[in-house]
């Protein structure tokens, strides 16, 4: 099947700066696909280029097997909508006169499913109240609503949780599920907030640097996240010397607590650990967090 997305060497340069430098990526159809990276890896300027607001260095894209070389991609582009950024929103006018203007820049002939639209996303009741006046989420979620004005096939979402209070964040991860499953939607969301986007994302693509690193869908990612136990102690300098007298990987968490990546003996642990003086308080099995996997795929001097 054709995905909905994909890119090839795909680079962009201004001046002597590279901010994506040969990404090839490929989004499946119908897929959740989370694109994880630092602040600067590149997330916005893909996005910008694939929705047209800039042309690339070299390397092309395809938007359901269209190129991006062909005069057929502007057409392409109405399957897709997209919230880059910023939510694009008429801050003095109402939720549903937004999307009548946004219905008349794309030509539609009527306002027929305006008031879908509003009840899709939660925003039936704000009558005549302007947009200006709307919390962060709430204009979020109308932001949305504009992107989904053309019937869109593949949703694109630049950080849509970002600043949102916990109930936004709630709001905005249900509503995405929702138009993934009910609407067969695919979406491409970047987001910073790695433990939210694991509980959304089907695939995966890690890009640092503006490469990318790794593709892989939820399942993959899943069997490559390594397990460890969560060792709590009274003295993790005492944990240290033992693990590191056991030849165990680790990394410490702090002063009473480390990961360990291997199989332990609980009961040669605590024998060494009471030798030296340090109490075994908890024990708990735990998997490697998405944030973890990234930081360990493409090191940890920074966080995303």
């Amino acid at each position: 099947m054709t995905p909905a997305l994909k890119t090839a060497g795909l680079t962009k340069r201004y001046g002597e700066f590279t901010a994506l430098d040969g990404l090839d990526m490929t989004v499946p159809r119908g897929a959740i696909y989370g694109l994880v990276g630092r602040n600067g890896a590149g997330k916005t300027t893909l996005i910008r280029l694939i929705c047209g607001l800039q042309r690339p260095s070299s390397g092309e894209y395809a938007i359901y097997g269209v190129d991006s070389r062909d005069k057929a991609i502007s057409k392409a582009r109405r399957r897709m909508g997209a919230v880059v950024e910023t939510p694009s929103i008429y801050l003095d006018m109402s939720a549903e006169d937004n999307l009548k203007q946004q219905y008349r820049i794309l030509g539609l002939p009527d306002f027929t499913g305006i008031q879908e639209l509003l009840e899709l996303v939660g925003l039936t009741d704000t009558g005549r109240k302007k947009a200006r006046n709307f919390s962060l989420g709430m204009k979020q979620r109308l932001g949305i609503a504009v992107a989904l004005c053309g019937d869109p096939d593949l949703l694109v979402l630049d950080e849509p949780t970002n600043g949102l209070d916990p109930q936004g964040i709630i709001e905005i991860r249900e509503l995405i599920l929702k138009l993934n499953r009910e609407r067969q939607i695919t979406v491409l969301i970047s987001s910073h907030i790695l433990d939210e986007l694991s509980r959304l994302a089907t695939h995966y693509g890690f890009i640092d640097r503006g490469r990318m690193v790794k593709e892989l869908s939820a399942e993959a990612l899943e069997t490559a996240s390594r397990k460890c136990t969560r060792v709590t102690v009274s003295d993790a300098s005492a944990l240290a010397v033992v693990l590191d007298g056991m030849g165990a990987e680790y990394s410490l968490i702090s002063e009473n607590a480390a990961d360990v990546y291997a199989k332990l003996n609980i009961t040669d642990l605590t024998l060494a650990l009471h030798d030296h003086g340090c109490d075994v308080l908890a024990l708990d099995e735990r998997d490697e967090s998405l944030e973890s996997f990234f930081v360990n795929l493409v090191g940890g001097d920074r966080h995303a």
